[in-house]
C-alpha cells in the first residue's frame, strides 16, 4: 500500500484491538513483559471508557 493510499483510509472505523489475541507465557515473561501487559490492560480500560 502506498502512502497516498493510506490518506484515503478512515482509521476511525477500525475496531478497537485488545491484547486477548496475543499469547502470553508467565513462565517466559520478564519484567518488561509484565510492564507491557499492565500498560496494555490500562490502555484497554481507557479505550472502553472513552
Amino acid at each position: 500500500m502506498k502512502d497516498q493510499d493510506l490518506e484515503k483510509v478512515n482509521f476511525a472505523e477500525l475496531p478497537i484491538g485488545k491484547n486477548e489475541d496475543v499469547e502470553f507465557s508467565e513462565e517466559l515473561a520478564d519484567d518488561a513483559d509484565r510492564v507491557a501487559q499492565q500498560r496494555a490492560a490500562e490502555a484497554d480500560a481507557r479505550a472502553e471508557h472513552s
